[in-house]
């Protein structure tokens, strides 16, 4: 089994100016077209066998139709997360409603969202996601959008950990993309945060993969992609070499991605 946690697709309408949008920003070529249907037929050629859906709001006028498309998108093969836009007056009612459609969580993306994550305004959504049950997915760490400011540093989501224990934390890129050595020192062992593995398969070294891996636990650890921009075989592949037990593997490859969705995911 196994179940990548992070995999973003759009509808069909924008799927092509969006993925081409997006490789113009981050400079490195897409491994999909974007739709569902190209996604899931390189998801299962990949040997994935459920896949996440994580969309992202880049304006308060597309929280709406994003939960519904990722509903609608639903299937055997995808599980969606909703989005909300921390600028957009019925943010919080919007999360009732991800809640009510049965989405599994929220992504968040602070730096095409346009906020840093320890800022107060973002306060009532944490609440209200850990009053809810929703788990909150970050992109954590460097992103090329925002090459010289940092929206999602280690230390910030350390301080969100700390003041809302009840909220499942989910970051993206191993706990902070090109800040793994500010992980070490702030997120790993947090028991209310689960790092993903997403894009992770080409930027960092065995030695630090699999130090914080063991340090934080490997039942706190998720198979990711970061499709698109990577493929799930690559990075399946590259846990495999890292000297990981059995156990730690399946745990980290579809346990710990069935313990967060539940029995229906």
């Amino acid at each position: 089994m196994l179940i990548d946690f992070h995999v973003h697709a759009f509808a069909d309408r924008i799927a092509e100016r969006a993925v081409a949008k997006l490789m113009g920003v981050a400079k490195i070529d897409a491994e999909t077209n974007g739709t569902i249907a190209e996604t899931r037929e390189r998801l299962r050629s990949w040997g994935v066998d459920r896949a996440v859906l994580l969309p992202v709001a880049t304006k308060p006028s597309q929280q709406r139709t994003i939960n519904d498309w990722a509903k609608a998108a639903e299937d055997a093969l995808f599980v969606s997360f909703g989005s909300i836009h921390p600028d957009a007056a019925d943010r919080l009612e919007e999360l009732a409603y991800i809640k009510q459609i049965g989405l599994h969580g929220v992504k968040l993306h602070p730096d095409y969202q346009d906020f840093f994550a320890a800022e107060e305004k973002m306060f009532p959504i944490y609440e209200t996601c850990a009053a809810l049950g929703l788990p909150i997915v970050f992109h954590a760490g460097f992103d090329p959008l925002s090459p010289e400011v940092v929206h999602g540093k280690p230390e910030d989501f350390a301080k969100i950990a700390a003041q809302f224990p009840a909220l499942t934390i989910i970051l993206a890129h191993l706990g902070g993309q090109l800040c793994w050595d500010a992980v070490e020192q702030h997120i790993v062992g947090r028991r209310n945060v689960y790092l993903d593995t997403a894009y992770t398969s080409r930027v960092l070294s065995d030695e630090q993969f699999l130090r914080i891996i063991r340090t934080h636990g490997a039942d706190r650890i998720l198979f990711a992609s970061d499709c698109p921009w990577d493929n799930a075989q690559t990075i399946y592949n590259r846990l495999r070499a890292l000297g990981l037990t059995e156990a730690e593997q399946s745990q980290i490859f579809y346990q710990n991605a069935e313990r967060l969705l539940g029995a229906e995911g």
